[in-house]
């Protein structure tokens, strides 16, 4: 049974880790870069929408969403965030150009920018 304190504690950690507003976001998903990378699924073809890219619309809708009307769906896909987040973070970056680096593309569609401090 999911309690508030759990709830709160997921909001917190979703809050933290996702640097983006919804509208910097929602820019970000429209350029060739969001859509270009991210795992598309099984069928190999690496075709259509990628995970992140979807994820990325979902946090928005979450954003935008008032705390009190979020659903424990929402709550299940804040702590999904969060987890990428973090494993892709604890990967570090290219050595390089980090600004125009998958890595930090694929963070940006998960809500979150490395290049902000």
């Amino acid at each position: 049974m999911t309690t508030h304190t759990d709830h709160e504690h997921t909001y917190k950690d979703f809050s933290d880790a996702v640097n983006m507003a919804p509208a910097e976001l929602e820019r970000f998903l429209e350029s060739d870069d969001s859509k270009r990378v991210g795992w598309k699924g099984e069928d190999g073809k690496g075709s259509g929408e990628s995970v992140g890219h979807r994820s990325g619309k979902r946090i928005v809708a979450i954003k935008r969403t008032k705390k009190a009307d979020l659903t424990d769906d929402d709550y299940a896909h804040m702590k999904k965030v969060v987890g990428y987040v973090h494993r892709h973070l604890a990967q570090g970056g290219p050595a390089d150009d980090v600004a125009r680096s998958d890595w930090r593309y694929s963070l940006m569609n998960w809500g979150h920018d490395p290049m902000k401090t």
